[in-house]
């Protein structure tokens, strides 16, 4: 354990100059009295570091010290060619650059660690995105990239979910984040953290001014405070309903978003049970969409919401067959 600590405080080192002792011992999970005496056994070892006391002292390497040293042990090793979420890569335009970087990984590796890497690589495969849950959407993720790279506000063109108008906001970007295959912009309107859904980003400029994040605050602080704003929502409206045996997959694939428990399509029954949760009753409006082919079970309210729209719809059209103009009162049924 010791050595691979002191292997951990060299690159540390070499990779940040200096590095106050309290924020190595924070990274490292030990003492700052230990992180002394592991300076102290580098030193006696040959490594020129040393430490400066006072408020704006540390840890630091003499200038111009470089180690070709990986230190990475077999499982370190392993770790690095499993190859999670592989689409986020290619969004970024970087998979060459991640196959370039594996293969000076590779050379660089000690020969007895290389076998094992080579088969983690073959053998083992992580796919971030859901079953059935249709292809990524697209995003065009250069305007985004650009932004939080450079340090630059963001203007949007963006269309919120349900909504046909388009609004305009202007952001302060603190990264992008990729969470089951869907890409996010997270960033500051208004000095408030708000999440964007890139795919549904219309047009992105990057404006001249610098970005003004909150003092202190990093990309990890804002996810962790937009997660927990997401996924401790309310519990929402659990919805049984029947659906054709024919119109199964179909289902399943628009569904999956609000889907509590997969249909099982299996057996020679013609209707199947499924269960669902939306955010609110007006959201199962759009079961209409499956027509006679889907019928809402429970609950009542929700029964009745599906009906009063379908109510809606033919009145609509039967109005129309006679000639009778659409009054205002009739939009924005569905």
């Amino acid at each position: 354990m010791k050595s691979d600590r002191l292997l951990s405080i060299l690159l540390l080192l070499q990779a940040r100059g200096r590095v106050p002792a309290h924020e190595l011992a924070a990274r490292l999970e030990v003492s700052v009295r230990t992180i002394y005496r592991d300076v102290e056994a580098l030193s006696a070892s040959g490594v020129p570091v040393y430490a400066e006391r006072g408020r704006y002292g540390g840890i630091e390497l003499l200038a111009g010290f470089r180690t070709d040293v990986t230190g990475l042990t077999a499982d370190e090793s392993r770790a690095l060619f499993v190859l999670a979420a592989q689409g986020a890569h290619a969004a970024l335009g970087l998979d060459s650059a991640l196959a370039s970087a594996l293969r000076k990984v590779m050379a660089a590796l000690p020969a007895p660690h290389r076998p094992a890497a080579e088969v983690t690589a073959r053998r083992v495969l992580v796919d971030a995105t859901r079953w059935k849950g249709g292809p990524p959407p697209d995003a065009d993720l250069d305007a985004l990239q650009d932004a939080v790279f450079t340090d630059r506000r963001l203007r949007l063109r963006y269309r919120h979910s349900g909504e046909r108008a388009i609004r305009t906001y202007t952001v302060d970007p603190y990264g992008l984040v990729a969470k089951a295959g869907v890409w996010y912009l997270v960033a500051d309107r208004r000095g408030l953290p708000r999440l964007f859904r890139a795919d549904r980003v219309r047009s992105a400029t990057v404006l001249d001014d610098p970005v003004r994040r909150r003092s202190g605050v990093e990309l990890a602080d804002v996810w962790e405070v937009l997660r927990r704003r997401v996924e401790e929502r309310p519990a929402g409206v659990d919805v049984t309903v029947r659906v054709r045996r024919d119109r199964l997959d179909l289902f399943r694939r628009l569904m999956t978003p609000y889907l509590s428990e997969l249909p099982d399509d299996e057996g020679e029954e013609r209707w199947v049970t499924a269960q669902l949760v939306f955010g609110e009753v007006a959201e199962a409006r759009q079961l209409l969409m499956f027509s006679d082919r889907l019928e809402v079970l429970t609950p009542p309210e929700v029964r009745a919401e599906v009906a009063a729209a379908a109510a809606s719809v033919t009145d609509l059209y039967q109005r129309a067959g006679q000639g009778v103009e659409e009054s205002p009162s009739s939009e924005g049924v569905l």
